[in-house]
């Protein structure tokens, strides 16, 4: 028998509540997904808790555990993880912040600010490494850098810094005043915000997206610190070579410090615009290439559930379902014997615009099987109906992997 291939599909943030304007349905349960109801029909479904409890629904951790790697043992904040896939260099002293360029308002009191946008309009990345070149001019000192990355995420990494800090992610704030939000336990990072917003405002580059009636990204923002994470490798872990595919500098930092394969996709973005196609076309090129298992992660169903935006959040299910899991499950012919595992990190509520820590649901399948699941069709309540659950995401992919 030939060896078994495995695909975890994962959209990022797809569990959602009822919304009265769907018919008191949820997204993923109004979206029009025949491949995840056949799936389902297909396979197994039901629930996975990927968010320890006592931790924060972040993509950090819940990613972590769906990829195999206990938050408990293995979590050392998002950040550091972001800097490994942008090939920065952490060394044993180092704390690496995520560093947001965001739209604040323009009231004379800072702390009075609100949130108006945590991605300044999703800013472009030429436009962003501009802005960031200017906070290096302005902040950069011997123990202080700014890397760019991409759109409105970038990275600061101050040698020994301070990693114990209140720091808030401002995708949980959306529209608040930020003045209950802001970093508690480090002065530094308050002046280094607070000198930000003296110059950025006026740079060339927020000129013109005022002009052009885009949100301008006129202040940073810092969150998810830590220091240099070391992960058991996969391939000693679970004995397979793997891949990973994705837009995001977190998923990659994993996979790097996992020794998994990143997989470049030209045109995939961590927003709607995302090339879906490519990422499964990738997928099975790695499959056929000789690895074992491939994670594709996508962040559009996440991205709009920050917004507050249910269309897009319909639609970038739906894509999912049409050029992902379609365009996997139409292109299996040739392999022995695949098994596909498609979930979400976490949900992220349209009404909240952040992330919580309900489990999620999944489903398993199997192509050579025919077994008797669902059909009612792939979403929160007929996974939850299953009764079928798991306790963590590691839990859900020692059994996926046929490890227990």
């Amino acid at each position: 028998m030939s060896k078994c291939k495995y695909i975890v599909v994962l959209g990022d943030g797809m569990p959602d509540y009822k919304i009265e304007a769907l018919e008191n349905k949820t997204p993923l349960e109004a979206a029009r997904t025949p491949n995840m109801d056949f799936l389902a029909r297909k396979g197994e479904v039901g629930m996975v808790a990927t968010v320890p409890q006592g931790y924060p629904p972040g993509s950090d951790v819940a990613n972590l555990s769906v990829m195999g790697y206990e938050p408990e043992i293995y979590y050392t904040g998002r950040s550091p993880l972001e800097a490994v896939s942008m090939g920065v260099a952490l060394e044993e002293e180092d704390v690496a912040f995520r560093c947001n360029l965001v739209t604040l308002s323009q009231e004379q009191d800072f702390a009075q600010k609100v949130m108006v946008d945590y991605s300044a309009g999703e800013i472009t990345t030429s436009e962003a490494s501009q802005l960031i070149e200017e906070v290096n001019r302005n902040l950069r000192c011997e123990n202080i850098i700014f890397y760019p990355g991409i759109s409105y995420r970038h990275l600061m990494v101050w040698k020994g810094g301070a990693e114990e800090v209140n720091l808030t992610p401002p995708h949980d704030i959306s529209d608040k005043k930020i003045g209950s939000y802001l970093p508690r336990g480090e002065e530094k990072l308050m002046q280094l915000m607070k000198a930000a917003d003296s110059f950025l405002p006026a740079h060339p580059v927020n000129q013109d997206r005022e002009r052009r009636r885009l949100n301008p990204a006129n202040c940073l923002w810092f969150w998810g610190q830590g220091k240099k994470p070391v992960l058991t490798p996969f391939e000693e872990k679970y004995g397979l070579t793997g891949s990973v595919i994705s837009a995001v500098d977190l998923i990659k930092g994993i996979g790097i410090c996992a020794g998994l394969k990143v997989v470049e996709v030209p045109g995939a973005t961590g927003n709607i615009h995302t090339d879906f196609i490519g990422k499964a076309r990738a997928a099975l090129q790695e499959l056929k290439d000789g690895n074992d298992y491939v994670y594709i992660h996508i962040e559009a169903p996440d991205e709009a559930g920050h917004q507050g935006d249910l269309e897009t959040k319909i639609r970038a299910i739906e894509e999912i379902d049409q050029k992902v899991l379609g365009e996997i499950i139409n292109n299996l012919e040739g392999f022995e014997n695949v098994r596909i595992m498609f979930l979400s990190d976490h949900p992220t509520p349209l009404a909240l615009k952040t992330h919580t820590a309900e489990p999620v649901p999944f489903l398993l399948y199997d192509h050579r099987k025919n077994q008797e699941g669902t059909t009612n069709g792939f979403h929160e309540e007929t996974a939850a109906a299953a009764q079928n659950i798991f306790f963590s995401g590691v839990q859900l992919l020692d059994y996926f992997l046929q490890k227990k």
